[in-house]
């Protein structure tokens, strides 16, 4: 092979990219790896610091997973705590806090009791709080509310938030550390064009051309961008759902979290402690709907309505979905949210879910924090598909993954690996029982 041709080409350097590149180095016999990644560094977009709600997502808490998700997602997420367990000593990538979700009112109340139930068995450590035992967790949230209203909560001393950029960093530094192969760090080079060439495909950045027999493409809204041009996914589109976040100081100990509004697919408002500072409280996510493929990046709005399509089909998709009252009502009142002066008087509504007794001026908009999240559109249905997406070609994966893709990056990265092998064929091996081994709740134990 010349220099320029691998084995696996990963298009995308964020958590997921990253999480693969370290499992292909250190449990399969693959030499040759390229990750190529248009920014400066890994991790800066939707995986950097200020891009997410930094939290690892178990399930326990989060109350518009059934328990068929959350036993997914436990699965997923359990190896990402253990690999921190075991390669974070210091934490510096995590810090680990309580959360609990709040039940206001009697349906609440009931919906929580009755979850509590379901849910007890696949998280032992769950526990159901009354409001004595909530004040001597999180007094704040509390003080001011009405003594007549019923309050419980889920709550659980596995709570952790994590740094994803810093993870995506420590996974490169374990994948170099500990491997001989020829594995090339391509920053800077973004992807013009992927063609697909006899048994390989060319990969046309605006220097040079790759080739490789694999590809994993890992690039966030992009991915179905790249799935378009090559002729798949050709029925998706994408619903690009922006998050914004308020700060406020010295109100949480842990992160709090509210009960899912019913017919929202999206993350109901919580309060989390920064992952580095827990001084610092941050509230959200707001949720708006933007056409751009990536946030404060002017340019990507071409790049949306070059993937969104402008057909007939695409276009009453999103009559469709947009026009539902309830989804209509809360996207147009989470673009207020952002806007200057009379944002942060509605927002504070959110807020006082969690903590009734916050004031106007304890409340800051978090200027330039945020990611994009791409939601999945069938074109065929004209109905949002939740969760993680992923699109299998011949020799290429293209991962779409809204949250809690952070969360499940290392599972990503095992499925993918065994797929990548199947596509390589004869002489290819992937150790997978050594990969869960090593990321094991034992393993992390005794270290």
């Amino acid at each position: 092979m010349d220099s320029n041709t691998y084995e696996v080409a990963i298009i995308g350097g964020g958590v997921c990219g990253t999480a693969l590149l370290y499992t292909l180095i250190n449990y399969t016999n693959i030499k040759r790896i390229a990750l190529i990644e248009k920014e400066a560094d890994v991790a800066l977009v939707n995986s950097f610091t200020n891009s997410n709600s930094q939290t690892l997502h178990f399930g326990d808490i989060e109350t518009n997973y059934t328990l068929a998700k959350a036993e997914k997602v436990n699965a997923g997420a359990s190896l990402v705590k253990n690999y921190l367990l075991t390669k974070d000593k210091q934490r510096k990538i995590y810090t680990k806090y309580h959360k609990m979700v709040l039940g206001v009112g009697a349906e609440q109340v009931s919906k929580l009791q009755d979850r509590y139930q379901q849910f007890k068995q696949l998280f032992p450590d769950l526990k159901l709080l009354d409001k004595t035992e909530i004040a001597a967790q999180e007094p704040k949230v509390l003080v001011g509310r009405d003594p007549s209203e019923a309050v419980i909560a889920l709550f659980t001393n596995q709570g952790y938030a994590v740094d994803y950029n810093r993870l995506a960093q420590s996974f490169v530094a374990n994948a170099q550390a500990s491997s001989d192969k020829n594995v090339d760090l391509l920053f800077n080079t973004k992807v013009k064009q992927i063609i697909k060439q006899d048994d390989q495909y060319q990969i046309k950045t605006q220097a040079k051309t790759i080739r490789a027999k694999v590809i994993l493409v890992a690039a966030g809204a992009h991915s179905l961008l790249f799935a378009k041009s090559l002729g798949y996914g050709l029925d998706y589109a994408l619903l690009s759902v922006a998050g914004s976040f308020y700060f406020a100081p010295g109100l949480l100990n842990g992160k709090v979290y509210t009960v899912q509004r019913p017919k929202l697919p999206f993350a109901a408002v919580h309060g989390d402690p920064e992952v580095h500072d827990r001084a610092i409280a941050r509230f959200g996510p707001t949720a708006k709907v933007l056409p751009m493929l990536e946030r404060h990046k002017y340019g990507s709005i071409i790049e949306y309505f070059q993937t969104a399509g402008l057909s007939l089909k695409a276009i009453l998709s999103f009559a469709k979905i947009l026009s539902d009252p309830i989804m209509f009502k809360y996207i147009a009142l989470n673009f207020v949210y952002d806007l200057p002066f009379i944002g942060k008087r509605l927002f504070i509504k959110e807020v006082k879910q969690i903590v009734p007794s916050i004031k106007l001026k304890d409340l800051t908009y978090a200027k330039g924090y945020g990611g994009v999240r791409p939601q999945i559109v069938n074109l065929n249905t004209q109905a949002l598909e939740m969760g993680e997406a992923k699109i299998i070609g011949e020799g290429i994966i293209f991962n779409i993954t809204p949250s809690p893709g952070a969360s499940t990056c290392l599972q990503n990265a095992l499925e993918d690996t065994e797929k990548l092998i199947d596509f390589l064929g004869d002489g290819y091996q992937f150790n997978r029982q050594q990969f869960l081994d090593d990321l094991s709740a034992k393993t992390a134990a005794t270290q």
